[in-house]
């Protein structure tokens, strides 16, 4: 019986070799957006990452560029309300997504925030894919599941990145697992394989990087 949403295997080495160069080029942060008016030319294939606070987003993406302050990190869990738009080459735009399930914001700020992603979600053509980021010590959540469905509404496949797996042992790792496979059984804009990373081993980055770079 095959297993519903396994760990996406290694790719073969013309594949990795590919999404290597891809990241060996320039990649710059572009801008910081705030409204739907401010978003770049939809020139070029996007995707974006999700996540809550702390799941160890902007880690993913330095480690995922090679530039290690690239996306900055901040001390206060849903502090940056901007859409966030780093270019690689001129083939791809990385977008950083703000941290969701934060609960210190003002009610105004969260509705602001709640508003420009339903926009840029349905809206955005380019975006061919979101990588949503998971706690490997904690598995799925509610606040998962809410931006899930918001994705199966917009017909926006996303992808589950799971992070820090270094940080649990295997028998945790794999209650994490069985969580957010039970969860992700609900969602049809799931992506049927998951991503195994640690930004601070290296485990699963050229993977990742792989996958960006397939992605047409």
């Amino acid at each position: 019986m095959q297993l519903t949403f396994p760990i996406v295997e290694q790719p073969d080495e013309f594949t990795l070799e590919t999404g290597r160069k891809l990241f060996l080029g320039p990649v710059d942060f572009l801008k910081g957006v705030v409204a739907m008016n401010g978003l770049p030319p939809a020139d070029r294939l996007e995707v974006c990452f999700a996540g809550r606070s702390n799941v160890g987003k902007s880690s993913l993406i330095n480690a995922l560029t090679g530039r290690k302050g690239l996306a900055r990190a901040s001390n206060t869990p849903g502090r940056t309300q901007e859409i966030n738009y780093f270019t690689v080459g001129d083939e791809r735009y990385i977008v950083d997504l703000p941290g969701y399930g934060y609960a210190n914001a003002p009610v105004a700020v969260v509705e602001k925030w709640q508003n420009l992603l339903k926009q840029y979600l349905s809206g955005r053509q380019t975006l061919r894919r979101v990588f949503v980021l998971i706690d490997a010590r904690h598995g799925a959540k509610k606040v998962d599941e809410e931006i899930m469905t918001l994705l199966d509404r917009s017909a926006v496949t996303f992808q589950v990145v799971m992070t820090k797996v270094d940080k649990i042992g295997q028998k945790q790792l794999n209650e994490s697992l069985e969580a957010t496979r039970e969860a992700l059984s609900r969602h049809p804009a799931a992506f049927p394989e998951i991503v195994l990373t640690s930004s601070d081993k290296g485990d699963g980055i050229a993977t990742l990087r792989a996958i960006i770079s397939a992605i047409d």
